[in-house]
C-alpha cells in the first residue's frame, strides 16, 4: 500500500510515517517502479505498536531500544521495559499525590487566613515543604551575604 493508504489506515500523517521510518522505528519501505514507498501490513502493525507505546508514555529513545531488542526478540527484555515504565509511573504518581495533598493544605490555609481577614505569609507553609526543599532554603540563607554594610570604593559601580 502507498503511504497515503497507510496514513488513512493508521490515522497518522504521511510526514509522521516518514519520520518514524527515518528514525529507525519503522523498517524502510520498499519502492514501487515509480519510486513511491510501498508498505505492507507489517508496517501498519508496527505503527500501531508505536502509537500504543506513545500513549503509554514511552519516549522515542525507549522505543528505538525496544526495536533493537526485538531484532533478537527478548520476551524478558520487553517485560523488563514494561516493568521499568510501571515503576516510573508509580514514582510520578507518588510525587503528584504529594503535591496534590500539599496544594489542598495550602488552599485550605489560604482560605482560612483570608476569611479571618489576614494576609498569608509564605513561611507558614514551610512546615509542609519536603525536607530536601527546606535543606536547600537553609543552605541559601547560610550562603547569603549582607551587602548592606559593604561600601564600594569610590569610582566603582
Amino acid at each position: 500500500m502507498k503511504i497515503g493508504e497507510l496514513a488513512a489506515r493508521t490515522g497518522m500523517t504521511a510526514s509522521a510515517i516518514r519520520f518514524y521510518e527515518q528514525s529507525g522505528l519503522l523498517p524502510p519501505a520498499g519502492r514501487g517502479p515509480n519510486g513511491y514507498r510501498i508498505y505492507d501490513a507489517a508496517a501498519a502493525e508496527r505503527l500501531g505498536q508505536i502509537q500504543l507505546a506513545q500513549r503509554l508514555g514511552f519516549s522515542l529513545d525507549e522505543m528505538r531500544a525496544a526495536v533493537e531488542d526485538m531484532k533478537g526478540f527478548s520476551k524478558e527484555g520487553l517485560l523488563e521495559r514494561i516493568d521499568q515504565r510501571l515503576r516510573e509511573i508509580d514514582e510520578l504518581r507518588a510525587k503528584l499525590d504529594g503535591q496534590r495533598a500539599e496544594l489542598h493544605t495550602i488552599r485550605d490555609a489560604l482560605q482560612a487566613e483570608w476569611t479571618a481577614g489576614r494576609c498569608f505569609k509564605v513561611d507558614q507553609f514551610e512546615a509542609s515543604a519536603p525536607a530536601a526543599a527546606k535543606h536547600r532554603r537553609t543552605e541559601r540563607k547560610v550562603a547569603s551575604h549582607d551587602f548592606g554594610a559593604y561600601k564600594a570604593p569610590k569610582g566603582s559601580f
